[in-house]
């Protein structure tokens, strides 16, 4: 599998091993930092089967996805603005035809992305969790991954899981890691570290080129991250000032300065 080609808009990729890592959080508040700093971001929600990014930022949509690909809307009808200043294309959430990678499925996903790239500077790939077709598919066409990742030890195993399986069926591109909920300063850079070892001893040992992980950022955890996912808001709308919000900001500085 290869990645997209053609200019307009990066592609990143947003993933995780395992679910419940916050990384739609981290997705759609991503996004408003990227915004904030002039960037035109689009998010699309490409957890076909489990799609959340509408209660994540308090949407009822009309038009999803699912109509874009059935022909019942065009691609942009179902472009909706978001909170937050950016825009996004959401999932249509259990549609059961789209559990499954079809050639027909692969070649709509396609056409959309390469449609929206040349409208938008930052496109956004919420994917699913884990390595599902589906999963892996979506990953392979954007530019660079973000993993998203818990310090607990089941999170770091299925990062690296999903690392390995990626290294060794799609071409190397840039891989960050974001750590989430990360319980004392510098945990992200003792995790990088530890993912890092492994990734050297068992997966570039296969590899002409060896696969580097960076540290996009750690987010501490924060009771306001809580707050806000509860209320349905963005945390940098609920909270800019918190270190969560903060430590965010900070990570879309990052991606958008390479």
């Amino acid at each position: 599998m290869t990645g997209p080609t053609g200019k307009g808009a990066r592609i990143t990729a947003v993933t995780s091993g395992k679910g419940g890592v916050g990384k739609t959080f981290v997705s759609a508040n991503l996004a408003a930092a990227l915004a904030r700093q002039g960037e035109r971001v689009l998010v699309l929600d490409a957890d076909l089967g489990l799609a959340n990014l509408d209660v994540v930022l308090n949407l009822f949509p009309k038009l999803t996805l699912h109509d874009v690909f059935t022909g019942k809307t065009a691609l942009e009808e179902a472009i909706l603005p978001a909170p937050g200043g950016f825009s996004v294309l959401l999932a249509g959430s259990g549609m059961i035809e789209y559990s499954r990678m079809t050639p027909e499925v692969r070649d709509q996903l396609h056409d959309v992305i390469e449609r929206v790239r040349p409208r938008f500077d930052h496109v956004l790939l919420d994917t699913g969790a884990g390595i599902s077709d589906v999963v892996l598919y979506t990953v392979s066409l954007a530019d660079e991954l973000v993993i998203v990742a818990t310090p607990e030890p089941t999170s770091l195993t299925d990062a690296y899981a999903t690392i390995k399986v990626l290294a060794s069926s799609q071409p190397l591109r840039p891989t960050h890691l974001l750590v989430n909920q990360a319980q004392r300063a510098g945990e992200g850079r003792v995790i990088r570290h530890q993912l890092q070892q492994v990734i050297d001893r068992f997966v570039n040992a296969g590899l002409e080129v060896p696969l580097q992980v960076d540290l996009l950022g750690e987010v501490p955890l924060d009771p306001a991250v809580r707050d806000s996912v509860l209320r349905r808001e963005l945390l940098l709308e609920f909270a800019p000032g918190t270190p969560a919000a903060q430590a965010i900001v900070a990570a879309a500085a990052r991606l958008i300065g390479r």
